[in-house]
């Protein structure tokens, strides 16, 4: 007698489910959080998630635990997710990252930009302004990650460009707070005109001084934001 195995569809199939589900609800919860509908110290209750969006716990705590590496939400034992808090110290530790490696990527990458790629990078740059302006608060971390990104894609250093990709994520909440609130805009519209230009022109180690200095400054604008912020509460 020989027993037939059959592949398990069912489980795999709900299992893609539950990992799609749970895509679709971290995106919603990183928007919201992002865009300052959930404030820092928020709480996230699963119960109340998985009823508002129809779904089973399963998939709202797996859309946690992804918010939680983002840096975007804490969990705590015994007393569930909460919208993570500005901290200066994480600020410092994402920027100091962020001016480590970013000048070395753009460095591998930055002779090898191509006319098209130039092409793309000032779309950007205009459609950024254009969103400054505008106040279109969503845009500008989106815009500002497809920038930079566009800039190092040429460097071939896979896995300092995932690790750069990660910290730009989770640097968005800080980059929207950053331009909001301080007078972070003129000055980010220039210094990425002129990284844009020095690159183009190939004055690649000015344009590798001023990515670090642009980074440098932005983590600390916002560092000093929040000293003031924690002072005044």
């Amino acid at each position: 007698m020989t027993l037939e195995t059959k592949p398990a569809a069912r489980p795999a199939q709900k299992s893609l489910q539950h990992r799609t589900i749970a895509a679709a609800v971290a995106e919603n919860l990183r928007q919201r959080i992002l865009d300052g509908d959930f404030k820092a110290g928020f709480p996230l209750r699963q119960d109340a998630l998985a009823g508002e969006f129809g779904v089973s716990r399963i998939p709202v705590r797996e859309a946690l635990m992804q918010l939680e590496a983002e840096g975007l939400v804490k969990i705590h034992p015994h007393r569930g997710a909460i919208v993570s808090e500005l901290s200066t110290d994480e600020v410092q530790e994402l920027f100091e990252l962020r001016a480590l490696l970013e000048p070395r990527l753009l460095k591998a990458s930055a002779r090898h930009l191509t006319p098209n790629d130039y092409e793309k990078l000032n779309r950007i740059l205009q459609e950024y302004s254009a969103e400054l302006r505008a106040h279109h608060v969503r845009r500008w971390g989106e815009l500002n990650t497809e920038f930079h990104t566009l800039l190092y894609s040429h460097a071939k250093q896979p896995r300092t460009l995932a690790i750069v990709a990660n910290l730009l994520q989770e640097c968005d909440r800080h980059t929207r707070l950053q331009l909001s609130l301080t007078d972070g805009m003129k000055r980010a519209e220039a210094e990425h005109a002129e990284l844009l230009r020095l690159c183009e022109s190939g004055q690649i180690t000015a344009a590798c001084s001023l990515l670090k200095t642009h980074i440098e400054d932005v983590g600390k604008s916002l560092r000093v934001y929040i000293e003031n912020h924690q002072r005044a509460d």
